[in-house]
């Protein structure tokens, strides 16, 4: 058992740091912006919570955080009630958020001079694999450090791995994305050319799930893009997000995503539908208007 902090209890963060405490068997403290919500996470769990990052993350082994953008961690890290300014020396902080490579490297540095570990370590598979605990986890950092990390991540985990050095993970989380953005735009335009051509969408997709076609996407989106529900799973605007990031990042390395950036603005008009907190599967919306 080891002593663990978690910070940011949003749709994953608040059942990850649950499976550090329940199946993980850890002691847990968490903190949230919103205190009330760490309240009723340690009244639920069983841990407890503090005022701040920086109280949580003192006298701990593992401090994982989980929020929203780069200012949203840099601001729970190095601010001044940060995490890192309570963090013992040899202890590790995986930051399981979504981000950029170049904080994850920012922070990889301070946390090396202030003597412990930095891994970054965001995750794919939604709030229903962050429920599960069956989230995959992209990792980059030290091998050393990963090798006493990964045992506590597999809490919340089906696949975990080491990418490379620091910003290796975030950048193989973007990688996924970009994948899932053409994805998801393909299944959309597959149900919506079937359903207009008077196709019995669940016997297609019945077959064609078993050949090439197949995917994640197909196997657990079409019959609720077919049905028009979009309440499941990750938000468009949490998308948009992470798609802005690939681009940036894209510029950075030289490449180029024409249908990443064709998607993302397909995103754009599922947002102006009023789609904000839709699913990623509403892509197949903005088809049917």
């Amino acid at each position: 058992m080891a002593k663990v902090a978690f910070i940011g209890l949003g749709v994953m963060g608040y059942p990850m740091a649950g499976h550090l405490k329940n199946k993980g068997g850890h002691d847990v403290t968490v903190y949230n912006r919103t205190a009330a919500k760490a309240e009723k996470w340690a009244e639920q769990f069983g841990g407890s919570h503090a005022p701040t990052p920086r109280a949580a993350a003192e006298g701990c082994d593992f401090v994982f955080s989980c929020v929203g953008n780069d200012d949203d961690l840099r601001e729970v890290t190095l601010g001044a009630d940060g995490a890192f300014h309570g963090m013992t020396k040899g202890a590790v902080f995986i930051d399981n958020t979504t981000a950029s490579a170049a904080i994850a490297r920012e922070l990889y540095a301070a946390a090396r001079e202030a003597g412990f570990g930095f891994l970054d370590a965001p995750v794919s598979g939604g709030q229903a694999g962050a429920e599960n605990g069956a989230l995959t986890v992209m990792c980059g950092g030290d091998e050393e450090v990963y090798s006493r990390a990964e045992p506590v991540i597999q809490a919340y985990a089906k696949m975990v791995g080491l990418m490379g050095d620091a910003g290796a993970g975030q950048l193989t989380k973007m990688v996924n994305q970009i994948c899932i953005a053409g994805l998801v735009q393909g299944l959309s335009e597959a149900i919506n050319f079937g359903q207009a051509s008077g196709l019995d969408i669940a016997k297609v997709i019945g077959v064609i799930s078993k050949g090439a076609a197949q995917s994640w996407q197909m196997e657990n989106r079409w019959e609720t893009m077919a049905a028009g529900t979009f309440d499941f799973g990750f938000a468009v605007d949490w998308m948009r997000k992470d798609l802005g990031i690939c681009l940036e990042e894209a510029k950075n390395n030289g490449t180029t995503l024409p249908v990443t950036a064709l998607v993302d603005q397909f995103y754009v008009d599922v947002q102006k539908m009023g789609g904000n907190r839709w699913d990623t599967s509403s892509l197949i919306a903005r088809l049917k208007r």
